[in-house]
């Protein structure tokens, strides 16, 4: 509504005086201010803040009267009257000094364009010159209480018991007094007038403010008593004056009256304000609501703030501002919404933590418009005390510097004057210079994922990217309106502020792409796609208008109702945005009486007169050639005057499509955007005129369709108290009808309310026990400026401050002490508030209903969390057992959601764990709930349950669950969730876990195994093992295998730790079992790299088991369909083939090769999957013959990185481009290529073929993968794997090397079996489905000749097997480790002077030493686990 911006500004009194400024009393329009100090009288401009006059007493008439002590003026700014202290009543004469006299005026340079000859024009921008005569002195005898002014009188109370009444020109007509004990009161106008009822000996008014609209006086007693006084006849004489007091009050010390909505606040020695109403039935004072801080917001200062000093509502009656007699302000709206308080947070204390003492103030007054608030400070609350030094102020500047008056600026909200900017969804506030809005421009929607972050206050929407708008609908999209926090400011243009300052009213239209403010004259509106403002081109004419009933927008029109000065006649005018400003281009209608409110319903204009009036206006665009114009028609007038006792109490009128009576049945939604009601804000109630159906409603054919004016409007009916803003909305949607059908109040300290309409389900007749409408109160945390209808949302602004302690240490200058305020863009969701209040009222079906229309918006699920967490925190800390509690509902409620699951889990992971089994009691056993999951797939939530169930469950359910999960999630892939959970199975194992662990934001170093080399090294992987340089490095060791020899891994690792490694490490053999069986080798390699899985190791143990290959076919077939590989085709032209001969295939295959770099793999699947160590002492991983078409060819290459451009799928035969797109053999690597050919040009044949070779690879990223793995099954030994990748490579090279290794005597005769018979199975294969693999498979013809004669001389094998096998017991078993010292050396190499890997993986439990080569423990005892790497 209000908020503080910036610092407040100090203005110094130029005149040299030892005296200090105590109280400021503003003029009637509030242009000038009358300051006093003891014998000073200074009067001062509000725009410029200048001193314009000050009179000084003599010192002889200073000793007669007294010091001076308030001021009043009169309401036509002509005189101001001062009480002094020895009851004389001082009147004074305000002369203003002519057409010519000013004595500040603007100074423009030459050759400005600026008018002056405009009549009225120039007084506007200067601060008059004025000037003070005394006239002669009332003296009443009595010392003066308190100064009222009325219209022609000024009353005065003194401290004898009597009212004084004295006319202004207090000489001539004498003057009454009337003795307050003959004023009857009594608790209310309705008990008989028996004389005094209250024992009024002595008594003396002490303070006192006249409310118009309740023709009476406010006032506190010197007994602190309170009570309101009013004439029961015209005049005021004292047998016509009766009073009613507030019962049981008796601590009053000040009263300020709300003409707008009739109120008195009463500031009480507590601290608190009693803002009291009169009953209108009865007449009595009845208690409205309260303004005092709590406990809960200002702990510190709630309750030593001492007594209230002053009150102050703004001029427009919207906020009040008050002071304690210990300092602080603090502002609250007119229903108890608070807003802000400088007792708290920055305002109180400074950054280092120490306490300022708040300033105390002796004076203050709202400026013109509420945009400053004058306040003078206290004398002695200096800056020396405040910034808490000890100094004294003699030793600061002279005390005419000291003497200062704080100006504290504000901005207000566009709907404290111009209430018709409520059924818009932008929140405009104004300031006295700039605007400031929440639409941005229409770009923002488009940009809307640059901020895509909403900043509502703790019931916050979660930050995800709000949906795009939709074109159709009116309302922006929520992009635009909650993208960001900063305002979209607009200054206003300085001609026209300058001579109509100030602004009186501002408005936006309803795209939030159009402004137009009215200041004292004329109007100017602004675009956001131009950033242009319209002046009026004549200034004549901009001088002769005024606003009065505020603007509004309509289409392409500006709907103004103004006064013309010329014509001094009311007027209603349309202005076109697009054409030149000026009243050449408007369309005037003639108003019979002067209009006080404004507002625009779809084609129709709502007028409300100073007659209590309500006229409704059509609108229609008419074209007339070239000029677009509006006629205006009028349909009805109402008069309310039976129902109004005072124009002036309307706070807003507008037009409404809601309505009670037509049953809001569904068939008829085309009604939903016509008139049906007017609501009416009369002084905070709300008021409904709903149109009067019950007539016979037949029309003629004949009748034209605006026949809706003749029906008439039924008797008003009351819908809520203590209203301050009212929203609705003319759009209609179908899906969101409760939401759009809806009225949305603001009601101050009550929070918000909703006038809910309820729908029958499904066209069924509705209950007729059901209300067609429900009332729903709700609280929300901040101050509410706009609804957004369909997306629930709230949107307000709030004062945040920034706190300024440059000049701590100094003597800091008063308006330093404070922080600089600025204004904050806030939101709130209202929805779970609403679902909650329909289902404490049974109306679960209608909250089903607004639920389903709402699922769709991207915090839905955070309101189901809000629901939960609300009602569970209410009932499970209640003190009082609750005899229908709610929480069950609820629970039920969101079953009906498929978020349901996350949502308990989400509310609970949230909430303190007391308050567990109260929820789950509701909601079901957490067990079943992680079930749900399960099935569901739904494994996040899953582990979140299973946070749960380790603080509710006993250890050995948390690691049968979290096992079950784990399974699950190996099954899924979901790596991250694998991860978090082996570290949760190992802390349940260790017993460490007495919170749940909170979830890594960064990788830990552990969990990517020894595969951080490869994420940082290029490999070429065409590097044979003696290329590689001799450095070593060490590998980083997996979760499941201690590091280091046995015997320090025994004296490091506890018992429950090993057996918990155990039992997770045989769960990952289990998993990699089960992915070998079904020939998943892309699952496989993933699921190593990402858990940082042996891999080498594991396979080396299952060489002879899991890892065999048991049907050549059908694992080439799978590896073809997982990795994305073709099948090879045979060329056209096969025979003449010139790479049959290996004549250019050496080339390109080296070149691949060289291109692939670990750089590809970074982005992929299994890019954390590096080769393991290769020993460089196994000389069997050095082919036997090299050959140039051996990709393992024995040259080292310098890797190296180049972009790839393209995808090898995307290859055309014949394309020079996609052989380098697939190769990246980019510029001077074609020269390579050419020095191999024997001829400078390729023969189509031969192209042909190139391409044929490329169109036959797979994927780039396929092909790095398979390189890979086949690394890792060379490593271990697997060599019917090796062979079955080098087919689906066709690499001959892998081919011969496998065949070469099957000599060796460590090879058992089952795998040289295997080999020989899974090569001629797809030999056989490749005949009858694939004759693409014929070419390979003829080139290899050599090898597998040796094969068959390998197969025929094969020894026994049993020859060749370890003395001592390794102790590994069932499948999946662990050897036995034992200790090196104990292990004997033995030496076993094959007839090529190689041995195999060990069956165990590097890292592991060792198996024992017998069982190893000899060069690997001798590696074991002086590497300490640290291995070579190097990769063939």
């Amino acid at each position: 509504m209000y908020f503080l911006t910036g610092w407040p500004r100090r203005l110094l009194c130029p005149l040299k005086s030892e005296e200090e400024p105590f109280h400021i009393q503003p003029s009637s329009q509030r242009f000038y201010f009358a300051v006093l100090s003891e014998t000073q009288l200074s009067i001062w401009f509000s725009r410029p803040s200048v001193l314009v006059v000050s009179y000084i007493e003599s010192s002889k008439a200073a000793s007669q009267f007294g010091f001076y002590q308030q001021a009043e003026w009169k309401p036509d700014d002509s005189m101001v009257a001062v009480a002094a202290a020895n009851g004389y009543v001082l009147l004074f004469d305000v002369i203003g000094g002519g057409e010519d006299r000013y004595l500040y005026e603007p100074v423009y340079p030459k050759g400005s364009p600026r008018v002056k000859v405009t009549p009225g024009y120039k007084e506007e921008q200067c601060a008059p010159a004025l000037s003070l005569e005394m006239k002669k002195p009332v003296d009443l005898e009595a010392p003066i209480t308190s100064l009222q002014s009325l219209q022609e009188d000024l009353l005065v109370s003194t401290a004898d018991g009597y009212l004084h009444i004295l006319h202004w020109d207090g000489v001539s007509n004498g003057r009454k007094a009337i003795n307050l004990c003959t004023v009857p009161f009594s608790l209310d106008l309705q008990s008989a007038r028996g004389g005094p009822s209250l024992d009024l000996e002595g008594a003396y008014i002490r303070d006192m403010e006249y409310c118009v609209t309740l023709d009476g006086f406010a006032v506190v007693l010197d007994d602190g008593r309170l009570g309101f006084i009013t004439s029961l006849a015209s005049t005021i004489t004292a047998d016509q004056l009766q009073g009613v007091w507030a019962a049981d009050v008796t601590d009053g010390m000040c009263v300020a009256v709300n003409n707008k909505y009739r109120l008195m606040a009463f500031g009480c020695t507590s601290g608190s304000v009693l803002v009291y109403m009169i009953d209108t039935t009865t007449g009595s004072m009845q208690l409205s609501h309260k303004l005092e801080l709590t406990a809960k917001h200002y702990p510190d200062s709630y309750n030593k703030t001492g007594a209230v000093k002053l009150i102050r509502w703004s001029p427009d009656c919207s906020v009040v501002m008050v002071t304690w007699e210990c300092g602080g302000l603090s502002l609250w709206s007119v229903f108890g919404a608070h807003l802000i308080c400088t007792l708290g947070e920055d305002f109180t204390y400074q950054s280092d933590g120490t306490k300022k003492d708040p300033i105390k103030i002796s004076s203050m007054s709202w400026g013109a418009e509420g945009y400053h608030l004058w306040v003078i400070p206290t004398r002695g609350a200096g800056p020396g005390e405040e910034s808490g030094e000890g100094e004294e102020m003699s030793a600061a500047p002279p005390p005419s510097q000291q003497a200062g008056i704080l100006q504290f600026p504000f901005i207000k909200s566009a709907l404290t004057v111009n209430p018709c900017t409520s059924n818009q969804e932008h929140v405009l506030l104004h300031g006295e210079d700039r605007l400031l809005l929440t639409c941005g421009d229409p770009t923002q929607a488009a940009s809307a994922s640059e901020h895509p972050h909403p900043h509502p206050q703790d019931s916050s929407p979660p930050h995800q990217t709000p949906p795009a708008p939709s074109p159709s609908s009116l309302s922006q999209g929520l992009s635009t309106l909650l993208g960001h926090k900063h305002w979209h400011v607009v200054q206003i243009h300085s001609t026209y502020l300058e001579s109509n300052w100030p602004i009186r009213f501002a408005a936006i239209d309803t795209a939030g792409q159009c402004m137009a403010v009215a200041g004292r004259r004329g109007f100017a509106h602004y675009s956001l796609h131009t950033r242009k403002w319209k002046l009026f081109g004549n200034i004549t004419q901009e001088q002769s208008m005024t606003v009065t009933g505020g603007l509004s927008w309509w289409n392409d029109f500006l709907v103004v109702a103004c006064y013309n000065f010329i014509d001094r006649q009311e007027e209603l005018r349309l202005y076109l945005r697009s054409s030149n400003l000026d009243n050449a281009f408007a369309s005037t209608t003639k108003l019979h009486c002067d209009s006080l409110l404004l507002n625009v319903f779809r084609d129709m204009v709502i007028l409300f007169r100073a007659d209590c009036c309500i006229c409704l206006y059509r609108l229609e665009r008419r074209q007339d050639g070239p000029n677009l114009w509006a006629s205006v028609e009028l349909l009805q007038e109402v008069s309310m005057t039976r129902y109004i006792p005072h124009p002036a109490l309307v706070v807003s009128v507008t037009l409404t499509s809601v309505r009670t009576e037509t049953g809001i049945s569904l068939k008829a939604p085309q009604q939903a955007g016509m008139a049906e009601s007017i609501m009416l804000n009369l002084a905070g109630q709300l008021i409904m005129l709903q149109r009067d159906r019950s007539g016979p409603q037949v029309r003629d054919k004949e009748t034209p369709p605006n026949h809706e004016k003749l029906l008439p409007f039924c008797p008003p009916v009351v819908l809520a108290q203590c209203v301050e803003n009212v929203w609705t909305t003319c759009r209609s949607n179908r899906k969101k009808r409760h939401l759009l059908e809806a009225l949305w109040l603001s009601c101050g300290e009550a929070g918000m309310k909703v006038w809910l309409p309820l729908f029958p389900r499904d066209h069924r007749k509705p209950h007729s026990f059901l209300s067609r409408r429900i009332m729903l109160p709700f609280h929300i945390n901040i101050y509410p400026l706009a609804v957004l209808f369909e997306d629930a949302l709230v949107l307000g602004a709030s004062n945040e401050t920034v706190p300024y302690d440059g000049l701590q240490g100094r003597r800091a200058p008063l308006e330093a002490l404070f922080p600089y305020c600025t204004v904050e863009r806030t939101s709130q969701i209202y929805l779970h508030h609403i679902l909650r209040q329909l289902l404490v009222r049974n109306l679960g079906e209608q909250a089903l209903l607004l639920a389903q229309s709402c699922a769709s918006l991207p915090y839905f699920p955070h309101v189901m969390e809000l629901m939960v967490h609300v009602v569970l925190e209410e009932e499970a800390t209640s003190r009082e057992p609750i005899p229908d509690p709610l929480l069950p509902t609820v629970a039920k409620f969101i079953t009906e959601f498929p978020l349901f699951l996350q949502t308990i889990v989400h509310c609970a992971r949230k909430t303190e764990y007391a308050l567990w089994n109260y929820l789950f009691a509701a909601v079901g056993n957490p067990k079943d709930l992680f079930e749900e999951c399960l099935m569901a797939q739904d494994l996040d939530t899953a582990a979140s349950y299973l946070i749960i169930l380790q603080n509710m469950e006993v250890p050995a359910v948390s690691r049968q669950h979290a096992t079950l999960l784990f399974n699950t999630a190996l099954e899924h892939g979901k790596w991250d969730l694998c991860r978090n959970m082996i570290r949760f199975l190992k802390a349940i194992g260790s017993g460490e876990m007495e919170t749940p662990p909170p979830t890594p934001t960064t990788q830990e170093p552990s969990s990517t195994g020894g595969f951080e080399f490869f994420r940082n090294r290029s490999i070429s992987l065409s590097q044979s093992a003696d290329g590689l340089a001799a450095g070593k490095f060490s590998l980083q060791k997996t979760y499941s295998m201690p590091s280091g020899p046995c015997a320090k891994g025994a004296d490091r690792w506890s018992k429950e730790e090993s057996a918990e490694n155990m039992y997770i490490d045989m769960m990952l053999w289990r998993h990699a079992r089960h992915l070998l069986e079904q020939v998943r080798l892309k699952d496989l390699g993933c699921f190593s790299a990402q858990l940082g899985f042996e891999l080498i190791g594991w396979l080396c143990r299952e060489r002879t088991r899991v890892a065999r290959v048991d049907d050549f076919v059908t694992a080439l077939k799978r590896l073809h369909r997982d990795f994305l590989w073709p099948f090879p085709v045979i060329p056209a032209c096969s025979l003449s083939s010139p790479l049959k001969n290996g004549r250019c295939r050496g080339v390109l295959s080296s070149r691949l090769l060289k291109s692939q770099s670990a750089d590809s793999l970074v982005n992929s699947d299994m890019d954390t999957a590096p080769p393991q160590s290769a020993r460089p002492n196994h000389a069997w991983a050095e082919p036997k013959e090299t050959d140039s078409s051996s990709s393992h060819s024995p040259q080292t290459h310098e890797a190296f990185l180049s972009p790839l451009m393209g995808k090898a799928e995307d290859c055309s035969i014949g394309s020079a481009t996609d052989l380098t797109e697939t190769s990246s053999v980019v510029d001077g690597d074609w020269t390579m290529v050419d020095e191999n050919l024997t001829s400078l040009f390729l023969s189509q044949a031969e192209l042909e073929h190139i391409s044929m070779e490329l169109a036959n690879k797979g994927p780039h990223k396929s092909q790095v993968q398979l390189r890979y793995l086949l690394h890792v099954f060379m490593e271990a030994g697997c060599l019917e794997w090796c062979v079955v990748i080098g087919l689906i490579l066709r690499e001959a090279s892998v081919i011969q090397q496998v065949i070469g290794f099957l000599d060796s005597p460590e090879v058992p005769a089952e795998t040289v079996q295997g080999v020989r018979s899974g090569l001629l199975a797809v030999d056989a294969w490749a005949s009858t489905d694939c004759l693409g693999y014929k070419p390979f498979l003829s080139l290899i013809r050599p090898q597998l000749q040796q094969l068959m004669e390998v197969v025929v001389e094969q020894v026994q094998p049993e020859v060749f097997q370890p003395a001592n096998p390794s102790k590994l017991g069932a499948e999946g078993g662990i050897p036995t480790p034992r200790a090196a010292e104990d292990s004997l050396i033995r030496g076993g190499a094959s007839g090529l002077g190689m041995a195999l890997p060990s069956m165990d993986p590097p890292g592991a439990f060792p198996r024992p030493a017998e069982d190893r080569p000899l060069e690997e423990q001798v590696e074991q005892v002086n590497e300490e686990g640290a291995y070579d790497c190097t990769l063939s």
